[in-house]
């Protein structure tokens, strides 16, 4: 099963990474750091609630 991680960056900033399962890359990330780590931890539990009924636009 795919899963999290929090880190901190070089910055000295929170972020987060899902990764695949199975082969473990990288599939989706934060694409900002959080000053705090449960500013971090917010924006994971957004992005699993949002996704389940995420559309795909296509051109």
């Amino acid at each position: 099963m795919a899963h999290f991680e929090v880190y901190k960056d070089n910055a000295g900033e929170w972020r987060w990474r899902l990764r695949a399962s199975g082969n473990h890359e990288i599939i989706a990330d934060s694409a900002e750091g959080y000053k705090d780590k449960s500013d971090c931890k917010h924006g994971i539990v957004l992005v699993k609630e949002q996704a389940p009924g995420a559309r795909v636009d296509e051109e």
